[in-house]
């Protein structure tokens, strides 16, 4: 597998260090040269979109952490995006453990691939309970723990791993993106629910999802790796997608949890 791993790596980041500050810049070029990937991301933009207007009836602000280099303001102006490189995984959890927000201020958090870098999720819930309206929450696009993903993780990224019986919330960390632990969702939101109930029974997980455009993702190579498939393609997956629908709970890359404060 690591010789695959490494034949498939985009030879542009070859020297990349996850940690380090070039990691934007170079993930932005990688990201210029890819539509397929592009379409996924915005696709994600959309699918924050429909379940805050589903799940959120009330006003306020709306705040993307961890926006990256596909803020969710490209497709939606109004929300606020937010981004900090740095070598501590505090900042880089873009003070979302301890936000300087107003209390009773937000009415969505939006947060793409970025959960399972929160160094202290307890931390994160406590600051939705405060900043949260009644009725607002935050929607979370995380690793899936599906079969398949759950493969492919433990084996495709050298910096971050997937144990999905890592006892603690809280992982070991040397840096903003070494150390991470991509099943996190899958322990707090699946296999430690009822613990979450306990804690923080101001929140309630109201919805969970498989993203279905997970060929395009796979595809793509998504930021790390050479896409295998050209572009004018993306029509002919599109319609691969639709009929491979009811096996994306084997198959799927991502899923979505969205988290409410009871109002």
């Amino acid at each position: 597998m690591k010789a695959l791993r490494d034949f498939l790596s985009d030879p542009s980041l070859k020297t990349l260090d996850v940690d380090g500050p070039e990691r934007m810049e170079l993930h932005e070029k990688v990201l210029e040269n890819k539509r397929m990937l592009r379409e996924v991301f915005i696709e994600f933009h959309h699918s924050f979109h429909r379940l805050a207007e589903l799940f959120f009836k009330v006003k306020g602000s709306e705040i993307e952490l961890g926006a990256g280099i596909a803020p969710m303001r490209n497709s939606y102006p109004h929300v606020l995006a937010t981004d900090v490189v740095s070598s501590d995984r505090l900042d880089m959890a873009l003070n979302a453990e301890a936000m300087s927000l107003d209390d009773d201020s937000v009415r969505a958090f939006y947060g793409q691939n970025c959960f399972h870098h929160f160094p202290h999720p307890d931390r994160f819930f406590t600051e939705l309970q405060r900043t949260l309206k009644p009725g607002g929450g935050a929607i979370l696009i995380e690793p899936y723990y599906g079969p398949f993903s759950a493969y492919l993780y433990k084996r495709l990224f050298k910096s971050e791993g997937f144990d999905m019986d890592f006892a603690s919330w809280e992982t070991p960390s040397t840096g903003p993106m070494n150390g991470a632990n991509q099943a996190l969702s899958y322990i707090v939101f699946v296999r430690d629910r009822k613990t979450f109930e306990l804690k923080y029974p101001d929140l309630e997980i109201v919805h969970q999802e498989v993203c279905g455009n997970y060929p395009r993702y796979l595809i793509s190579g998504g930021l790390n790796f050479r896409q295998l498939l050209p572009d004018f393609l993306i029509p002919v997956i599109k319609i691969a997608e639709k009929v491979l629908s009811p096996l994306k709970r084997i198959l799927g890359l991502h899923h979505i949890v969205v988290i409410r404060r009871k109002s």
